[in-house]
């Protein structure tokens, strides 16, 4: 009786997980199809801009180069943004995050680190690194507003020559079931000279292009768009990513869970079975006993 009560226990236990995961599952969908929607139509628009800041910068002299293009010789800290989730049960993202974030500072002792997301942040404290900012990440869709404090911290340190480079570690959104982090170089911005594009590949610029007001005035808000939209890009790539790892890592557990109940159901229904069987079978040996006598 104690073990088919303990299944029944169990049966429960289990269908209350299935009913969680599968919640859990629905939330990432709902977020999911616009996280995508955004990253998917911000891709062109970057592309577009770094197209449009490179043709702008080939304007003017080699003598003219904006801040945000130099590498301070005297600097050689990395400035390191890293972007993950604020929650887990979101599959292997995080630890994969965390094995990049390992990997890199195993190889760039002398860097200073802001996190966007809590899942990383213990990870760098434990690293015994000088971590200089911590923002949440939050649970929907990044907005804009949250580029404008990053992009302040980034020129106190970086126009001010404390650091060196500026890079992100960041989750990359493939598809709704592949998720790679990567680490990408924001400053200084370096677009390729005319010289290094492969045979067939055409240059944007062109000797007809004319810019008003002159490209002196126009580079350095161009830049500094080009910097604001390349980080927001990475949010909605990390944002993309946690809602597609979360909805494939909830869709499995739902589906674990479903078979646990369906195994614990049929060890019941036995144990169940067997104890019918048996009371038969003790009133059975009763009443032939009371005949016999």
């Amino acid at each position: 009786m104690a073990n088919l009560l303990s299944l029944k226990r169990r049966i429960r236990a289990a269908q209350n997980v299935s009913k969680t995961t599968r919640a859990m599952q629905m939330i990432a969908i709902s977020k999911l199809k616009k996280a995508q929607n955004a990253t998917l139509s911000g891709r062109p628009y970057v592309e577009k801009l770094s197209a449009i800041s490179q043709n702008l910068s080939s304007k003017l002299d080699d003598k003219y180069i904006h801040e945000y293009m130099k590498k301070p010789e005297s600097a050689s800290k990395n400035l390191v943004l890293v972007f993950s989730p604020d929650k887990g049960l979101c599959g292997s993202l995080n630890s994969n995050l965390i094995r990049e974030i390992v990997s890199f500072d195993s190889q760039n002792k002398d860097s200073v680190y802001l996190t966007v997301g809590k899942k990383t942040e213990s990870t760098i404290v434990n690293l015994k690194k000088e971590l200089i900012a911590s923002f949440k990440f939050g649970t929907i869709l990044p907005s804009f507003d949250m580029v404008l404090p990053i992009v302040k911290i980034i020129d106190e340190y970086f126009l001010s020559k404390k650091v060196g480079n500026v890079k992100i570690i960041s989750t990359s959104f493939l598809s709704v079931f592949s998720q790679k982090p990567k680490i990408t170089d924001i400053l200084p911005i370096e677009f390729p000279k005319p010289s290094s594009l492969q045979s067939g590949e055409k240059s944007e610029s062109s000797p007809f292009t004319l810019f008003e007001p002159t490209p002196q005035v126009l580079l350095p808000s161009l830049l500094r768009h080009f910097l604001e939209m390349t980080i927001y890009q990475q949010m909605l790539e990390s944002f993309a990513s946690e809602q597609g790892a979360r909805m494939v890592a909830m869709q499995n557990a739902t589906d674990n869970a479903l078979e646990i109940i369906q195994d614990l159901k049929l060890e019941y229904n036995k144990g169940r079975q067997e104890k019918i069987t048996n009371e038969i079978l003790d009133i059975g040996g009763a009443t032939f006993t009371y005949s016999y006598e």
